[in-house]
């Protein structure tokens, strides 16, 4: 492990003064004590050194580590602190990973946001974006504020279901807050948080279709939006169970809404919690329910760049800290269980599936 020059340097000199003064006995009282600093700062000096190299294992405490040695030595040898800090300051980067060294120099978090998948990430009456995945994401970038030790702001985006993944892996935006689903041929692209809400697919009718199943749709439509889950699962089930289905697709889950209540599809393949979640904000649950069992299930999480393991650990420290305090589950409920800002209620108390997932967050780390 390399240590620092400026540091080595000052030991060895300080080992030098103390070998000379073996030989000759210090003639008064004022070098006596000044002899016995001198052995002081020797020890001092060793400790920070070994701090040093631990510290260096984990970048996000070097900094910690360094300001509180450079504070003791300044006492001891009476050196301005400005000084000695310039003299010793460890020749590292505090930061390894691309994302925080950005947000670090520019003061930016770039939040990704969809713009209608209510109540995870949607726009509210002034075009503002809002939803369950924002305010967890709120609590990321405080968390980023507080490792970064400076204020930060956020610069939001809009994506897509299809350009998502792209604009995280450029590193054009930081962080996904959507209800994106964490999945083995994603997570070859991009990265995930902890897992924030489990769900699976389900069919959006008509009321009075007479459509309850896969199996009702023989010889009828099913509309999927781009770049979702459903785009690839849905058809290879029906495939599997030999069910003749047409399908269009749409870019949106409003374009595919729309599709369905148009005519255009005769049902309308996507997560329950969304399809319940578009149904309460268009206030159309007299018009069409979500019917069959799961055709799937799902973990959403939120999507960050891959390969950046410190900023990671950052996210996860952050929902860490969230379900340890129970803060998770007032967040739930302002969105799944409290009335929308439309008024709409969804009424979805957090599953027993998903409160132990909390739980198992939110246990002490070894």
């Amino acid at each position: 492990m390399r240590g620092n020059p400026a540091i080595a340097t000052s030991g060895n000199n300080v080992g030098r003064l103390s070998e000379s003064r073996a030989i000759q006995v210090p003639a008064t009282e004022a070098e006596l004590n000044h002899s016995n600093m001198r052995t002081e700062c020797m020890m001092v000096g060793s400790r920070v050194v070994q701090s040093y190299r631990r510290a260096l294992a984990a970048p996000m405490q070097a900094a910690a580590w360094w300001s509180a040695a450079i504070g003791t030595l300044s006492v001891l040898l009476g050196t301005p602190l400005v000084v000695l800090a310039q003299s010793v300051a460890p020749q590292i980067e505090a930061w390894s990973s691309p994302t925080l060294k950005r947000i670090e120099a520019t003061g930016i978090v770039r939040l990704g946001y969809r713009e209608n998948s209510p109540p995870f990430a949607f726009l509210d009456a002034k075009g503002k974006p809002i939803g369950y995945s924002l305010d967890l994401c709120e609590v990321v970038v405080e968390q980023i504020a507080r490792e970064l030790g400076k204020e930060v702001s956020v610069e939001y985006r809009a994506v897509t279901p299809e350009n998502r993944f792209e604009l995280v892996a450029s590193g054009a935006i930081d962080l996904e807050c959507g209800s994106t689903t964490n999945t083995a041929d994603r997570r070859k692209i991009v990265a995930f948080s902890p897992t924030m809400f489990v769900t699976g697919t389900k069919l959006l009718v008509r009321r009075g279709s007479g459509i309850r199943s896969l199996r009702d749709l023989e010889g009828k439509t099913i509309v999927l939006t781009r770049g979702t889950v459903q785009e690839a699962m849905v058809p290879k089930m029906t495939a599997r169970q030999n069910v003749a289905v047409k399908f269009v697709f749409a870019a949106d889950h409003n374009e595919s809404f729309r599709a369905l209540s148009e005519g255009k599809a005769d049902a309308f393949a996507n997560d329950d919690v969304q399809l319940y979640g578009m149904l309460a904000e268009t206030r159309s649950a007299s018009d069409f329910r979500v019917v069959g069992d799961f055709l799937s299930y799902a973990d959403y999480a939120l999507s960050l760049r891959k390969d950046d393991p410190e900023f990671a650990e950052i996210v996860d420290n952050a929902f860490h800290r969230l379900a340890g305090s129970r803060e998770i589950v007032a967040i739930y409920e302002r969105w799944f269980t409290r009335p929308l800002p439309s008024g709409a209620r969804l009424n979805l108390p957090m599953s027993p599936h998903l409160e132990e997932i909390f739980r198992v967050q939110g246990l002490p780390g070894d």
